[in-house]
């Protein structure tokens, strides 16, 4: 149903949540005149909206340089996200026994929409601090955890997912080209994992297994990414991917369909 067709739709509270959304790893701290351009909103109701989400304690308000930044309230926020995420906590103790026999960063990821998004992460000691925070959301087509679960899916909502779903550029070698892609969801199909090198981040190497729900579908995944310099993706599949599908087997989602994909 369209949002103006939608007579429970509340606009003002949609355009406060836009303002939010405004703020990411890039945009940290703006002023006023910032967060009106990137939010597209008129001056008038930025500034109002910006003001109500300071004084309800969503946004930290610089007093000399009136610059707005989320504030402690997000972290409020994620906290009860992961209590409230039946897998995330079932799911922990055998990442960290992973974690622990591979001494190579280990994810979690589950689908929402069509992007993937970290909700566990732990890292290795050559992992960079962006690697460490849950959260991040990334094209599901562009990653190994989201090919691996895409391949559970059937033939036709996988073809859909591919011709329509979004891709964007990493590194110089993110693959940009669909029909190369369907060719990787499809060697996911067959293989039951997905590996790639070089997609996120330069010189990693990574691969995703998919934990299956009893009707066969992923929504989450889980990941190890390890250093190209030091692995072959032959040394990979002979020694992590074994690890990795024990630990996939060992998890029991639960029945619900994926997240939705509008932060």
């Amino acid at each position: 149903m369209k949002t103006k067709q939608n007579t429970l739709f509340v606009g003002s509270l949609a355009k406060g949540l836009k303002l939010l959304r405004v703020f990411n790893e890039t945009n940290i701290e703006l002023s006023l005149a910032e967060l009106v351009h990137h939010s597209g909103l008129d001056k008038s109701a930025t500034q109002r909206l910006a003001n109500t989400l300071h004084l309800e304690g969503m946004l930290d308000k610089d007093p000399v340089t009136k610059r707005f930044r989320p504030s402690h309230a997000w972290l409020q926020l994620a906290y009860t996200y992961f209590w409230s995420d039946p897998l995330t906590g079932q799911a922990m103790p055998s990442l960290i026994d992973l974690s622990q026999k591979l001494g190579e960063s280990v994810n979690l990821t589950e689908l929402s929409g069509d992007h993937i998004i970290y909700v566990a992460r732990l890292p290795c000691k050559r992992t960079n601090f962006a690697a460490t925070v849950p959260g991040r959301r990334l094209p599901a087509l562009s990653t190994t955890t989201g090919r691996a679960m895409l391949a559970t899916f059937p033939e036709d909502e996988r073809q859909h997912a591919i011709e329509t779903w979004p891709i964007k550029r990493f590194t110089p070698y993110t693959e940009l080209d669909r029909r190369e892609i369907r060719g990787l969801v499809e060697a996911a199909v067959s293989d039951g994992y997905a590996i790639a090198g070089n997609q996120m981040i330069l010189n990693e190497l990574a691969i995703g297994i998919p934990i299956k729900g009893s009707d066969g579908r992923a929504y989450s995944a889980v990941q190890c990414s390890v250093s190209a310099l030091q692995w072959t993706p032959e040394r990979l599949i002979a020694e992590v991917l074994p690890a990795l599908q024990d630990t996939a087997n060992s998890i029991s989602p639960p029945s619900r369909v994926p997240l939705g994909g509008h932060l």
